[in-house]
């Protein structure tokens, strides 16, 4: 008889609707999946995600994050809500709040991050506006490893979109959205699997990953 699979436990954190928290949660309904999902949190209680994870059966929570002094006693408030749910492993998903370095150090090898960019370019806020500023060919996403500098972890897998004529952002990030939904899943699966993880400050990854599926970059046309 099967041993049942074992699933790594991860929070999701949003700040607004969390369209790709809601693919990591279909992606986690498979039986075959390696990680579940066991809690959402926001630090904006109107975030609309909230209810959608709570529809699900999810735990969902507002940590405020006006309601703290400082960046400090916030992420205190965070880490205690991730113990609490034995939180094995965190993926941001439009969370838009900059941690401590100290509490990103903690859950060093265990946070995610999706950036709509190919990382390492344009970091920050407004990635497809600068895209097109730069008049780059290809763009797309990056599901990356959380460190201490703004976007700017070892990277797990990347997808990319090509920049049309005519392209303006919304309709760029119209095309990056479909690949994110996406991509996400498959780099938590390999995370959570076992098969990616981080060495040295830099992503190890099992012989046979990169033969598969194009899960580690992919281009959509």
């Amino acid at each position: 008889m099967t041993a049942p699979l074992r699933k790594t436990r991860v929070a999701i954190l949003i700040s607004g609707r969390g369209s790709n928290m809601i693919s990591l949660i279909e992606a986690a309904k498979a039986p075959d999946y390696p990680a579940e999902i066991v809690l959402v949190l926001s630090n904006r209680p109107e975030a609309a995600g909230l209810a959608h994870a709570a529809s699900e059966g999810i735990p969902a929570r507002a940590i405020d994050h006006r309601d703290f002094p400082d960046r400090a006693r916030f992420d205190a408030a965070l880490q205690a809500e991730l113990e609490a749910a034995r939180v094995e492993l965190v993926c941001l998903a439009g969370f838009m709040r900059i941690f401590t370095p100290g509490f990103v150090e903690g859950w060093a090898g265990r946070m995610l991050n999706i950036h709509p960019s190919l990382l390492p370019l344009f970091r920050g806020t407004h990635t497809h506006r600068q895209a097109l500023d730069a008049g780059v060919r290809l763009h797309g996403c990056t599901v990356h490893y959380v460190v201490p500098e703004l976007d700017a972890g070892p990277i797990v897998a990347q997808a990319a979109v090509p920049v049309r004529p005519g392209d303006d952002a919304d309709g760029l990030a119209d095309r990056v959205i479909v690949q994110e939904r996406r991509l996400y899943p498959a780099a938590l699966a390999l995370v959570a699997g076992g098969s990616a993880r981080l060495e040295d400050g830099r992503v190890a990854f099992d012989g046979d990953v990169a033969r598969a599926d194009g899960a580690l970059l992919s281009l959509a046309v």
